[in-house]
């Protein structure tokens, strides 16, 4: 049978700190005063560690205890092996939003980053102003391999009809919207009939090769004339703008694009499930103080837009 750490197995390590306060001491009532020992504990146990590695280990010269050839050897490898121990196992610190600088690994597209980040950095510049983030493009959804294995904190991406939920997942709907469609401004209507005749840009940040609208079209019957596909929303409203194509997207997205780039918003003019915005997290995250009071403001942002967009529907 193969133990594990036969040596351990015999030795009770609480032994190990009188071993090295005696050596830093080298006092038997200095060690016990350190340890909150009696002297006649502490001498018993420094007996039992004799016993135990069969060595002497310290011997009386004078008013001091010096340590033997072993003990010599011994005592850089446990002082260090206490050191390393005690960090590691220090309780971590209640996590201060106001004073931290730890940085949170987040896996996003440009939309999403556009959707959440706006609103989120505007609560965290007064209540958590040092914490830092570290964008990433992955070349999947929703990053869930990333996720589990600790390499982002977060991310955040599209619901699907064919997302898979993962019991280690946390999962905030940050908020739903309706698609629209954007065209350059000389369009003046925009029926289905018109929709299937013209051609399209398409951004496809996992580079996939059909998203939810062509999911929908061919269930119709229909298929789409895609000119353009691109990872990256930055260019897209400046090309419609300026070309015949067309774009669905978020109602929300169009309308703050509607402010830099010379494009008219139209109904999508056939029905699809709304769009949705998630934030997944790890349940047992390595940043669990960072990453769980972020999750708890997402949580408290989400509410409020949901809030708004509701009043804006009603509006």
């Amino acid at each position: 049978m193969n133990i594990m750490h036969p040596t351990l197995r015999r030795l009770d390590l609480n032994l190990l700190p009188v071993f090295d306060a005696i050596y830093r001491h080298r006092s038997v009532r200095q060690a016990a005063e350190e340890l909150a020992m009696s002297t006649s504990a502490l001498s018993h146990a420094l007996s039992r560690l004799r016993v135990t590695l069969n060595d002497p280990l310290f011997y009386r010269e004078g008013h001091f205890m010096c340590p033997s050839v072993y003990a010599t050897q011994l005592a850089p490898a446990i002082a260090s092996a206490l050191a390393h121990l005690n960090h590691e196992l220090t309780p971590q610190a209640e996590f201060n939003p106001t004073t931290t600088t730890d940085c949170l690994q987040v896996a996003i597209t440009d939309f999403t980053a556009f959707g959440i980040f706006p609103a989120l950095m505007a609560e965290l510049q007064h209540t958590a102003p040092g914490l830092r983030f570290e964008f990433r493009y992955l070349p999947h959804r929703p990053a869930l391999n990333e996720l589990l294995a600790g390499e982002v904190d977060f991310a955040l991406g599209f619901s699907a009809p064919q997302d898979i939920r993962h019991a280690e997942l946390d999962e905030i709907g940050w908020f739903a919207d309706e698609y629209v469609v954007i065209s350059n401004q000389l369009r003046q209507q925009l029926t289905l009939e018109d929709y299937l005749a013209a051609r399209h840009l398409v951004v496809t940040p996992w580079n996939e090769d059909k998203g939810v609208l062509d999911s929908e079209l061919e269930r119709l019957g229909y298929t789409r004339q895609v000119a353009i596909k691109t990872p990256s929303m930055l260019s897209a409203p400046f090309i419609i703008a300026n070309s015949d194509l067309l774009m669905a997207l978020p109602r929300s997205a169009a309308e703050t694009l509607k402010q830099s780039a010379k494009i008219t918003i139209f109904a999508l003019p056939f029905a699809v499930p709304p769009f949705e915005v998630k934030i997944y997290s790890h349940k047992r995250s390595g940043k669990r103080g960072a990453a769980q009071w972020l999750q708890k403001m997402l949580k408290k942002l989400s509410h409020t837009q949901a809030q708004r967009n509701t009043s804006k529907a009603c509006s």
